[in-house]
């Protein structure tokens, strides 16, 4: 069994890499439409140029496992800008992927709580739409498309969770073929469990991102050996291993809390499951210290007995 390992974002150990930096829709408007546009194009700039220094940075530590920013490009979608983001940086997104995929790294977006398609309001549904078209153009932009993915949650029950699935089939046909083909669903941790987040995933054939520590904070009724065998049936026709999120709580008290680092006790129940099914995973850390954090793991589990590290980002044993 293999397990490499990821992080999202920004790499806290890059001095001003943030690939997150921002412009508001007030701040755009009190410059006006050509300083705003300025603005836009030259933050843009910044975060495209941070990526690559963290493309680059996972690269020197053997990291092939990683989550890019939603923020790369700010007021992407707001109704009332809606600007061109992919020409003006053609040769800045194509360099982004031609280092992702000379280098055999797995990159993905996780768009926020508000893509989601349980929605029985149709703006919400449009709007999510628009949000997974545009990280999809990110990508595409790229050149590496087709073998990323766009990984959001089910979404709310809205008082009756049962309606709320129906939405989710139904409103999932307003998404673009070439997009959904790209999608993945995580569970959460306070609505769907593993186990109905499954049941979505195999009715409209997309991957589960399974998330243990949303699943320990709202669990499923199958043992977790049965459960992590029908999520990675989800993956077999993904041409990828699947993939894993891991986190462990800030205190008791604080449960769906992320903590800064992974308590490694936390996660081997999950470890020793994984390792009974000899399964290859991939493990998207998301701790608060994001990269230290990763880096930290993999020194605590290579410490396991009967674990091997094979690189600077992966394991076996």
């Amino acid at each position: 069994m293999k397990i490499r390992f990821g992080f999202v974002s920004n790499a806290t150990c890059l001095w001003e890499a943030s690939p997150a930096k921002t412009v508001t829709f007030k701040r755009y408007n009190m410059l006006g439409p050509d300083e705003g546009m300025a603005k836009l194009l030259s933050v843009t700039r910044q975060n495209i140029e941070n990526t690559l220094r963290v493309l680059q940075y996972n690269t020197a530590h053997q990291i092939e496992i990683y989550r890019m920013s939603s923020s790369i490009v700010p007021l992407a979608t707001h109704p009332e800008i809606e600007w061109d983001f992919v020409d003006p940086f053609e040769k800045e997104w194509k360099q982004l992927g031609d280092w992702v995929s000379a280098h055999k790294m797995r990159v993905s977006f996780h768009p926020n709580q508000f893509t989601l398609f349980t929605s029985p309001k149709p703006g919400i549904t449009q709007n999510a739409v628009k949000d997974m078209e545009f990280h999809y153009k990110m990508l595409d932009a790229m050149g590496i498309a087709d073998s990323s993915f766009i990984n959001i949650h089910v979404g709310g029950a809205y008082g009756d969770k049962e309606s709320a699935i129906v939405r989710v089939h139904d409103n999932l046909k307003l998404l673009p073929r070439h997009v959904k083909a790209r999608m993945t669903f995580e569970n959460d941790d306070k609505t769907y469990t593993a186990s109905e987040t499954l049941s979505v995933c195999k009715k409209e054939g997309i991957p589960l991102v399974f998330d243990y520590h949303h699943h320990l904070a709202n669990l499923s009724n199958e043992p977790l050996n049965e459960l992590l065998t029908e999520v990675i049936s989800t993956w077999s026709q993904a041409g990828v291993v699947p993939k894993i999120h891991i986190s462990s709580p800030k205190s008791a008290g604080e449960f769906r809390s992320h903590a800064d680092y992974i308590d490694l006790a936390f996660i081997m129940p999950l470890f020793k499951v994984l390792r009974e099914l000899g399964q290859d995973v991939d493990f998207m850390i998301e701790a608060k210290m994001k990269d230290r954090a990763m880096l930290q793991l993999i020194e605590d589990i290579s410490k396991v007995r009967g674990v091997k590290r094979v690189s600077g980002g992966a394991i076996e044993c």
